[in-house]
């Protein structure tokens, strides 16, 4: 390890966006304490920031010039990087405006450590501590694996596949080696990330991929959880849901479905219909008893009528999602949607967000209240300051429980007693079901 004289101690990194950009965050944590350094969130005292980007929406891209100016103001001294999606969107002037120092793309975020140690130190970590597994010691209890990323779809309204690039898979063998060391540190659930997770190993020549790995992380590892981060409605089969008879795999579906007309959709270019969808959720509901499914939807896709948005109406109020992540249509330049007629003012799509916000909070209680009563399993995360432990059930339900015990890291039966906002107070139950390693 390189003498630092002081320079590069500590490092905070700050994510935006999906799970796939906080598996990213993780490896560069990772890659940062095996050099040295620790590594958090607080940018006060920080020698070295790292925003990594998000920019699938004009939020997003406004959310990282924000943080970047906020790292400035923050830690003035502290070398201040901008990555990820909204770099590859915009390139790198937006970021140097901002206030960044480096602005660097997803092809190159492998780079970062040793940027970062370049400009602070004139030097670069020791070339034998970079070519190792990074260590995965001080992670959080659920631990993110990116198994692919990149999209060969053309969705119309979609950005990620010009910053994301084409789809490519990791190897089973290299997925389940990081998923090893992840458990041997401690992790209780590892979250399978990617841009399209049914489509792994698609570019490989596997068949059926997402199945293949199931099975050999179900058969190679004894981690108590196994979650997938999101699939398609035309990528959920018979013969994948019947992996889910094995209570490891968290009952819990993330499902987009962007919007509930098939003339909107066959404009997003999506690869499936409304009663496409339906059959899916029927699906997931046959095979797997009690799962909790959420979706995004895009609200106020241009040339979306009245009638359109109604069919997305009907169809999010009949499907019951636990949640909905709701989106108004945001122009992406670069985009075939862009060029699209029948744009719709803002006015009109903030209307139709908020009744569909308004469907998932209704649908989102409905579904905790259904829980009431029941036992289940939860993952303690962190202690929040009135002292109350919060955590995740197995069906992706934020819990909390009052105790003066360290629960951190832990997984406990409880019994699910009220609802209060959109976390469910619980009472532990006498019997611990895993505790920590």
């Amino acid at each position: 390890m390189i003498e630092r004289r002081g320079q590069l101690r500590q490092v905070a990194i700050l994510t935006l966006g999906c799970k796939l950009n906080q598996a990213d965050s993780d490896a560069l944590a990772r890659r940062f304490r095996l050099a040295g350094c620790a590594v958090g969130e607080d940018i006060a005292g920080a020698d070295a920031i790292i925003v990594n980007s998000c920019t699938v929406t004009h939020v997003a891209d406004r959310k990282a010039r924000q943080l970047v100016r906020q790292a400035r103001r923050g830690a003035p001294g502290a070398t201040v990087v901008l990555t990820g999606c909204y770099v590859d969107s915009a390139g790198g002037r937006p970021a140097i405006e901002a206030g960044a120092d480096l602005a660097i793309p997803n092809r190159d975020k492998g780079q970062i450590v040793d940027l970062v140690f370049s400009k602070r130190t004139g030097e670069t970590p020791d070339a034998g501590a970079a070519g190792e597994r990074p260590a995965l010691r001080g992670l959080r209890s659920r631990a993110f694996i990116k198994i692919q990323e990149g999209c060969n779809d053309v969705c119309s309204f979609c950005i990620v596949p010009r910053v994301r690039g084409r789809e490519d898979s990791r190897t089973v063998d290299d997925i389940l080696e990081e998923a090893a060391a992840h458990e041997a540190a401690g992790a209780q659930e590892i979250v399978l990330t990617g841009t399209q997770l049914g489509h792994y190993g698609r570019d490989r020549g596997w068949e059926p991929g997402p199945r293949l790995l199931l099975e050999q992380l179900l058969l190679r590892t004894t981690v108590p959880r196994i979650r997938i981060s999101s699939l398609q409605p035309q990528d959920l089969h018979p013969a994948l849901l019947e992996l889910w008879a094995d209570k490891r795999l968290c009952p819990h579906f993330h499902v987009p479905l962007q919007s509930g007309s098939d003339s909107v959709l066959r404009r997003m270019r999506r690869r499936y219909g409304a009663r496409r969808y339906r059959e899916a959720l029927d699906l997931v509901r046959k095979q797997v008893p009690g799962a909790s499914v959420t979706t995004d939807v895009i609200a106020g896709f241009p040339g979306e009528t009245e009638e359109d948005f109604a069919e997305t109406v009907a169809l999010c109020e009949e499907a019951g999602f636990s949640w909905m992540h709701v989106f108004p249509y945001s122009l992406r330049r670069g985009t075939s949607a862009a060029l699209l007629d029948g744009h719709l003012p803002s006015e009109v799509k903030r209307r139709r967000v908020d009744e569909l916000i308004g469907i998932a909070r209704q649908g989102g209680a409905r579904f905790r209240r259904g829980l009431l009563g029941a036992s289940h399993e939860v993952l303690w995360e962190e202690r929040v300051p009135d002292g109350e432990w919060l955590g995740l059930t197995a069906n992706y339900v934020r819990t909390r429980v009052s105790t003066d015990d360290d629960l951190a890291n832990t997984i406990s039966t409880v019994k699910l007693l009220a609802l209060r906002g959109d976390i469910v107070d619980a009472e532990r139950l006498p019997i611990a079901v895993a505790g920590r390693p």
